[in-house]
C-alpha cells in the first residue's frame, strides 16, 4: 500500500470513528507501526489530524464561547455573513499528499484569520466519493464549499445544485456553469514561462513530456506551444510526449522517455518541459545513465516543484502558488457570504519559475 492510500485511509478512519490507536491500525493495513506512527506525524505535521499516546484524533478547531456551530441540515435558512455566526467552510480535495498540502496549508491559515471552521474531506480522484463528501459536508451544515472536482470538465453539472454558494480551486467551471467562482494557477502562464527561460539560455529545440492523467495538461500544452510561437519556433509533435501514469504501461512510459533521450543523444532535442517533478527526475535519471549531462546536453525545467529541488541535479521547476491558491479560494468564498449581490470572480495566479541547476548553464 503506498503512503496516499495509507494517509487517506487514516482519515477516513478518524472520519468514521473519531478516533484510531496505531498499533491496531497496521495490524489491519499489514504494515509496520512504524510505518502508520510516521504517517501519523506526517498528516500532523500539515495540520490534518492531532496525535495522542497511541494514536490519533481528528484536529479539533478552535470553538467559540458559545461551543462553535451546530450542524444545520442542507437547505435550511442559514444566518447571514457576519451576524454574529461563525462559518464553517468544507474542502474537498482529490488528495493530501502531493500538490495539494500547500493549498490545504493555505486554506487553512485564511480561515484561521477569518474566525471560519474548515473541515477537509479527501476524494481520492473518485467523483462518486467525492459527491458522498459532499452530501455529509452540507448534512453537517457547512455554509460553503470548496472543491476541486477530479471527474470531467463535462460532469460538474451536479454542483450547480448545491443549495450553498461553492468556488472550484484549481479547476476551471465547466460550460454549464456560467455563475461558478474559481481560484487558479494560471498553469498556461507557467509553461510559457518555462519555454522563455529555456530559450533566453539559448536553446532552441525543445521538446515536451506530459502526464497524461492530468487536468492540467491541456493548459501547460497551450502554454509551451505559445512560448514557442513567441520564440518563433517550430512546435515538432514528434518531441511533445504524454506518459501514462507510474504503475501503468510501464513499457510505455519506458519507451516514450527512451525516445528523448536518443533525441538528445542525436542532437534533435536540447531542452525540455517536463509534467511533472517524478517524470522529470526519471527522465534525468536515464539520461545520467547513458552518459548524457545535464543541463550541457539537455536542460530541463520541470513542472510543480513537489521534490524537483531533491533531484541529483536539482531541477529548475514552475512552481503552482498552491499555497496562495488556498488562501484565496477561502478569501473569495468569505467575501461571496458577506455579499451575495456582488459580481462573480474568477482568479488566476501566477507561478513563479525557481532556477536551479538543470537549466541555469550557458549552452
Amino acid at each position: 500500500m503506498h503512503a496516499e492510500e495509507r494517509h487517506q485511509a487514516i482519515l477516513l478512519r478518524l472520519r468514521e470513528r473519531g478516533s484510531l490507536r496505531v498499533t491496531e491500525f497496521a495490524e489491519e493495513l499489514g504494515v509496520s507501526a512504524i510505518t502508520v506512527r510516521r504517517d501519523v506525524e506526517s498528516l500532523a505535521e500539515r495540520g490534518l489530524l492531532e496525535r495522542v499516546h497511541g494514536g490519533a484524533v481528528p484536529r479539533q478547531a478552535p470553538r467559540g464561547a458559545a461551543g462553535g456551530p451546530r450542524p444545520v441540515p442542507a437547505g435550511a435558512p442559514r444566518p447571514p455573513a457576519g451576524a454574529g455566526a461563525r462559518l464553517t467552510f468544507g474542502l474537498i480535495v482529490p488528495a493530501a499528499d502531493y500538490y495539494y498540502p500547500d493549498v490545504i496549508k493555505g486554506a487553512r491559515a485564511a480561515a484561521a484569520a477569518r474566525g471560519v471552521r474548515l473541515v477537509l474531506g479527501i476524494s481520492q480522484y473518485s467523483p462518486t466519493e467525492e459527491q458522498a463528501q459532499a452530501r455529509q459536508l452540507l448534512a453537517d451544515g457547512v455554509d460553503g464549499l470548496l472543491i476541486t472536482p477530479c471527474g470531467p470538465v463535462a460532469e460538474q453539472g451536479w454542483l450547480a445544485e448545491l443549495p450553498v454558494p461553492h468556488l472550484l480551486v484549481e479547476r476551471r467551471p465547466a460550460p454549464g456553469l456560467a455563475r461558478a467562482e474559481s481560484v487558479v494557477t494560471d498553469h498556461a502562464a507557467g509553461a510559457l514561462a518555462a519555454v522563455r527561460h529555456l530559450v533566453d539560455r539559448g536553446r532552441r529545440r525543445i521538446g515536451l513530456l506530459l502526464r497524461e492523467d492530468s487536468p492540467h495538461t491541456p493548459l501547460v500544452e497551450e502554454g509551451y506551444l505559445g512560448g514557442l510561437a513567441a520564440a518563433g519556433l517550430a512546435a515538432d509533435e514528434v518531441l511533445r510526449l504524454r506518459l501514462s501514469p507510474p504503475g501503468t504501461d510501464q513499457d510505455g512510459r519506458a519507451r516514450a522517455i527512451e525516445r528523448f533521450a536518443d533525441a538528445v543523444a542525436a542532437g534533435e532535442l536540447d531542452g525540455a518541459l517536463v509534467h511533472n517533478d517524478h517524470d522529470a527526475i526519471v527522465l534525468l535519471q536515464r539520461l545520467r545513465a547513458r552518459g548524457l549531462s545535464v543541463p550541457q546536453d539537455l536542460a530541463i525545467v520541470a513542472y510543480d516543484d513537489e521534490v524537483a529541488a531533491l533531484a541529483d541535479i536539482p531541477l529548475t521547476a514552475v512552481a503552482p502558488p498552491k499555497h496562495a491558491v488556498g488562501a484565496s479560494a477561502v478569501g473569495l468564498l468569505a467575501d461571496r457570504l458577506a455579499d451575495p449581490d456582488r459580481p462573480g470572480h474568477r482568479l488566476a495566479i501566477l507561478p513563479e519559475l525557481r532556477v536551479r541547476d538543470s537549466s541555469d548553464a550557458a549552452h
